[in-house]
């Protein structure tokens, strides 16, 4: 097997990082209402992010699967936008130092990169790696975010009921980075934030606030939300005119709300436990039904310049 190190070019300059926790944010798999996209996004807009170490994506990325962007002009190419998959140091709001692996999550060689990013975690002896994303669940939009935590030691999820019991599901890079990490004795916690299935395919604001505030009261990084408020409140008020205008979306938000709030109090009264979410809407428009006709009403308010 080649050497981990081998997929990465480390930069110079960070002999001092040590025992910071790391956030991972791959982007292409399941990822409801763009929460861990709009985490990242949020991460890149608020703090200056320098570069640690930058992976190899000729060996890890797929070309013809998420083509790279070209730019052509009258009759010449002028311009090419590699996909970079990179280790980044950032300050929080408060100036406490921490890790990003942030990039396309990788097509192709997953157990060499898992072993590239173990090594990186070890160098840089990192204290906790951690993540954050949308999984569509049968929850409604005018409830409370909910989670499903997990972790690589039962005592990072101390306090959290779980939602679903056994289930298989396809794997992720990062997931597998988490299985791994756990199998080395290296902590791993991540959140899958509930997005209500009907807004799965829309950006869900309220979900990225969620992650980050998980990601924050787990690690006591400081990272502000005013501006994400406002975006959220603004598809608040367009997600409430669309339930307004049909029927039929508030049958279904009623149903959800019911089940929501019969779970909770089951949870309640037994003292927790898990308790799976059913989508049990007999009778009523699908939830991909409903996601599309919300999808539609979003997209035209943004072909109006309102979005």
């Amino acid at each position: 097997m080649r050497d981990p190190a081998d997929l990465y070019e480390l930069h110079p300059g960070f002999d001092d990082v040590a025992g910071l926790v790391m956030l991972v944010c791959l982007d292409g798999f399941v990822d409801a209402g763009n929460a861990g996209r709009q985490m990242a996004e949020t991460l890149f807009e608020r703090f200056t992010a320098e570069e640690i170490a930058t992976f190899d994506t000729d060996r890890l990325v797929d070309y013809r699967d998420r083509r790279p962007p070209m730019t052509f002009v009258e009759n010449t190419w002028t311009e090419y936008t590699p996909p970079k998959l990179a280790l980044y140091r950032m300050h929080d709001d408060e100036g406490s130092p921490f890790l990003l692996l942030h990039g396309p999550e990788p097509d192709r060689e997953w157990e060499a990169f898992v072993a590239a990013a173990t090594s990186l975690v070890e160098r840089f002896s990192v204290s906790l790696s951690i993540s954050a994303n949308g999984i569509p669940m049968a929850v409604p939009h005018t409830r409370p975010v909910t989670v499903t935590p997990h972790s690589t030691r039962p005592e990072l999820v101390a306090g959290h009921t779980p939602w679903i019991g056994r289930v298989e599901v396809p794997g992720s890079a990062v997931s597998l980075l988490e299985f791994r990490l756990g199998e080395s004795g290296h902590d791993f916690l991540g959140y899958a934030i509930h997005v209500p299935s009907y807004l799965g395919q829309s950006t869900y604001p309220r979900a990225a606030i969620a992650a980050v505030e998980y990601v924050a009261g787990a690690t006591g990084l400081a990272v502000a939300t005013e501006r994400m408020e406002e975006v959220a409140a603004a598809t608040d008020v367009e997600i409430a005119e669309q339930v307004a205008a049909s029927e039929e979306i508030q049958r279904v938000v009623a149903n959800l709300e019911r089940q929501y709030d019969d779970i909770m109090s089951s949870r309640s009264e037994e003292g927790g436990g898990p308790a799976p979410l059913s989508d049990d809407a007999a009778g009523l428009p699908t939830a991909d039904e409903l996601g599309a006709e919300l999808e539609r009403f979003l997209a035209e308010r943004e072909g109006d310049g309102n979005g």
